[in-house]
C-alpha cells in the first residue's frame, strides 16, 4: 500500500525544494547534539534490528531527526501524524525519500486524519510510539487483531498518560508502555521551557499583540501552565491562573499569579491560553461573559479544551482567516472573539513548535526508552511505566556535557555520608 503522502497527490519531488528540507532538518539535527549521539550509537550496536515500529508523533524536522536514530539501530518504520494541523509536508516527503513509510499531509479532515494512523499500523508493529494515545485507542478499539505482536509503546504527552492510566486502572490496557512525559528532563526542559516559550511565539505569530499590561489568563498550573505563566508574565503581562487541583493553585498564589474560577477570570481576561489536558476547560458560559477582542488559544494537546462548537453556536458571523491561524467570531451583541488555530495546538499550528534543542532532550529520553523496551518487553506486565532513572540521568548528563558544562562529583566520604544513618550532627 503506498503511503498517503503518495495515495492523495501526485509525488513530483522538486530538487531545490528537497535541499531546503533537508537543510532544515540538519539544522534541527545541530540543536540535537545528545539525539545524534545515540543515533550514532545505534548505528553501530544495532539494538533494534529487525523491529516493526508504529509512531503517531507530529511530523516536523526534529521528528526526523528522531526517526533516523531509529532507523539506524534497525528498525522498520511506518509514521503518521499525532495532529494534521503540525504536519510539515516537505519534512514526510523527505523522511518517505529516505525509507521511511510516511502516512502524513498537513490540514487532512477527521477521517482521513484517523486512516492514516490505521495505515501506520498496517506494519504489524511490535512497538508503538504515541502522541496523545490516539493510536494505542485505535489498537485497543478497533485493531486488536494486533495486540498480540505489541510488546510496548511510549507515550510523550500529558494528555496521553491521563488516558493511559486510566485504561491501566480499568484493566483495559493489554502492554506495557512507558511514560516519556513523565521523567524529570522531560517535565523540566520540554514541558516547562518548551511549551512555554512555542506557545507565545504560535500566538505572538497568528497576532501579533503586545502583551505587556494586559491580562493572560492561564488555565492549568502544571508543568506546560507553568512555562506559559512565566513567559507571559516575563513579557510585562497580567497573569491569572485558573486550576482545580489546590496545591497547584497554592504554588501559582504562592508565586505571584492570582488565581480565580475561569467564570470569574472570563470577564477580565483579554487572551485565555489552556494547558490542562481535559475538555470544556472554556465553555459557552465562559465565552458568554468575554470581552470584545478576547484572544482564544488551546496548548493541551486536542482540540476539546476551548467548546469551539459553542462558539459556533452563539456566533452569528465568522470572518475566517482574519490574520493567519486567526479566525473571527462575532457575537450577536458585536462583540468579537478571536480563535487561534482552530482551538488546535497554537504553538505546532501557528508556530513550529519547541525549538530543536529541547526536542533534543525529550526524542533522547524516547529512543533510549524504545530500546529499554525492546531489551525488558518479555518481563514486563501490561501497565503504564515510568522511564528508568538512569535513561533521565544519562540524558541530562549528555546533554550538559554537548553544552560545556561541568558538574561536581561526590566524594568516597560523601557517598558514604548518604548511605548510611549511623552520623548524626
Amino acid at each position: 500500500m503506498r503511503p498517503a503522502v503518495q495515495d492523495e497527490r501526485p509525488n513530483r519531488r522538486d530538487t531545490r525544494q528537497t535541499g531546503v528540507v533537508l537543510r532544515r532538518v540538519l539544522w534541527a539535527a545541530r540543536a540535537m547534539p545528545v539525539l545524534g549521539a545515540i543515533g550514532e550509537r545505534f548505528g553501530e550496536t544495532r539494538p533494534l534490528e529487525g523491529l516493526r515500529i508504529a509512531a503517531c508523533l507530529h511530523v516536523t524536522a526534529e521528528t526526523a531527526v528522531l526517526m533516523g536514530a531509529l532507523k539506524a539501530g534497525g528498525a522498520r518504520i511506518a509514521l503518521a501524524a499525532s495532529n494534521p494541523l503540525s504536519t510539515q509536508d516537505d519534512v514526510a516527503e523527505a523522511l518517505q525519500g529516505q525509507g521511511i513509510d510516511v502516512y502524513a499531509r498537513a490540514g487532512v479532515d477527521r477521517a482521513t486524519y484517523y486512516r492514516h494512523i490505521h495505515q501506520a499500523l498496517d506494519i504489524g508493529p511490535d512497538i508503538v510510539l504515541d502522541d496523545g494515545c490516539d493510536l494505542v485507542n485505535i489498537l485497543h478499539t478497533e485493531r486488536t487483531d494486533l495486540l498480540p505482536g505489541v510488546s510496548g509503546g511510549c507515550e510523550e504527552t500529558t494528555t496521553g498518560i491521563i488516558r493511559l492510566r486510566q485504561m491501566a486502572a480499568e484493566d483495559a490496557l493489554r502492554f506495557p508502555v512507558v511514560a516519556v512525559n513523565d521523567t524529570r528532563t522531560k517535565r523540566m526542559f520540554d514541558n516547562r521551557y518548551g511549551t512555554g516559550q512555542s506557545t507565545m511565539d504560535g500566538i505572538m505569530r497568528a497576532t501579533n499583540v503586545m502583551l505587556a499590561g494586559r491580562t493572560v489568563v492561564v488555565a492549568g498550573f502544571g508543568f506546560c501552565g507553568r512555562g506559559v505563566a512565566e513567559r507571559a508574565k516575563g513579557l510585562g503581562a497580567r497573569v491569572v491562573v485558573t486550576e482545580i487541583d489546590p496545591v497547584k493553585a497554592l504554588d501559582a498564589t504562592l508565586q505571584g499569579y492570582e488565581v480565580r474560577p475561569m467564570a470569574e477570570a472570563a470577564v477580565i481576561g483579554d487572551l485565555f491560553i489552556t494547558v490542562t489536558g481535559n475538555r470544556d476547560v472554556i465553555t459557552g458560559e465562559h465565552l458568554a461573559l468575554m470581552r470584545d477582542g478576547a484572544i482564544l488559544a488551546n496548548a493541551g494537546h486536542f482540540d476539546v479544551e476551548i467548546n469551539v462548537r459553542a462558539l459556533e453556536e452563539i456566533a452569528v458571523e465568522l470572518h475566517p482567516g482574519v490574520r493567519p491561524n486567526t479566525d473571527e467570531y462575532v457575537l450577536a451583541d458585536g462583540r468579537r472573539l478571536l480563535l487561534l488555530a482552530e482551538g488546535r495546538l497554537v504553538n505546532l499550528t501557528a508556530a513550529e513548535g519547541h525549538p530543536a534543542a529541547v526536542m533534543d532532550m525529550s526524542f533522547s529520553a524516547q529512543a533510549l526508552a524504545v530500546v529499554w523496551l525492546a531489551q525488558e518487553r518479555a518481563s514486563l506486565a501490561p501497565g503504564v511505566y515510568d522511564v528508568p532513572e538512569y535513561i533521565d540521568v544519562e540524558v541530562a548528563r549528555l546533554k550538559l556535557a554537548a553544552t560545556g558544562i561541568a558538574i561536581d562529583t561526590l566524594t568516597d566520604e560523601q557517598e558514604e555520608y548518604l548511605h548510611s544513618w549511623r552520623v548524626g550532627s
